[in-house]
């Protein structure tokens, strides 16, 4: 029973740290805002992590082992056509742009902005994860290149590049702005640019639900 409550306080932890540091930024948040979002003691924070610094890097690692799962169980995956994938993709990330802003935007965008330059861990922690879910999205990449354009000179790994740098930029755009509409936009002329990247016009018409 222990080990299991010490588990939930943990995961509660974590859970609760994606959503402030979304909220409020790494900076500003403090050890007092995630124990309490979590609902748990100070006491019970230290002991599972030495300091903030240290819960920001394991919540990388949270939020990469939840984001993973929730992208490898995603309807797009289904379809035959790797550009289809793709372009399922695009639509799926517009899909999901639902609640407030800490419910949609990136904890490693957010964290990565903010740490970069002074907490190197951190930073490092934030490009594993990026790179892991740019990785994903490269066999697809691979796939419809050698189907539709074998003959490009543009490299699967920077399109997986160019497509998680407009979603982070669109993510900054929607904090401003308060307001997703931007992401759909920009979502939008990726997936225009997908289908003219790749030459196949037919892609950029949306398929009717029968």
């Amino acid at each position: 029973m222990g080990a299991r409550l010490q588990h939930s306080s943990k995961t509660k932890l974590l859970d609760s740290a994606l959503h402030v540091i979304r909220a409020k930024g790494y900076a500003a948040t403090t050890v007092d805002d995630i124990c309490h979002e979590a609902g748990v003691s100070k006491g019970s924070f230290f002991h599972h992590f030495k300091s903030k610094d240290e819960l920001a890097v394991d919540a990388v690692a949270h939020w990469a082992r939840m984001t993973e799962s929730f992208f490898a169980a995603a309807p797009y995956h289904d379809a035959k056509d790797p550009l289809d994938r793709l372009l399922g993709y695009v639509d799926f990330r517009a899909a999901i742009l639902a609640g407030e802003l800490p419910d949609y935007t990136c904890l490693l965008g957010t964290l990565v902005q903010e740490t970069y330059a002074t907490h190197p861990g951190i930073r490092e922690a934030c490009d594993r994860g990026l790179s892991s879910h740019i990785a994903a999205l490269t066999p697809d990449i691979e796939s419809a290149k050698q189907r539709y354009a074998p003959t490009a000179s543009w490299q699967a790994q920077s399109v997986g590049d160019f497509m998680q740098a407009l979603l982070q930029g669109s993510f900054i755009l929607a904090k401003a702005r308060q307001d997703p509409q931007v992401v759909r936009q920009n979502l939008e002329h990726l997936r225009n640019y997908l289908g003219m990247l790749f030459g196949r016009r037919r892609h950029l018409q949306r398929k009717e639900k029968p």
